[in-house]
């Protein structure tokens, strides 16, 4: 049977191993939040020649709408 001063240090490693993939990860999230961030900021500012949403477009979303209320009031227990 080996040290137990083996296991101690090997199990040291491994959590100092862990703490770098965990603060690796970390960096990459934030990075892609801040990406992501950016992307939203920019496709907010729509320039002014860019047409709005079609009524084809609108009465469709004003359908599905509809039918979100009509779900919730069922999965409420609501009778239609």
């Amino acid at each position: 049977m080996q040290d137990p001063q083996f296991y101690f240090v090997m199990a040291a490693a491994g959590l100092v191993a862990l703490g770098m993939v965990t603060a690796g990860l970390l960096t990459a999230w934030r990075g892609w939040l801040t990406l992501k961030q950016q992307q939203m900021a920019l496709a907010g500012h729509l320039p002014a020649d860019m047409p709005g949403p079609s009524p084809t477009q609108r009465i469709e979303i004003a359908d599905l709408k509809e039918r979100i209320k009509k779900l919730e009031a069922i999965a409420a227990g609501v009778d239609l």
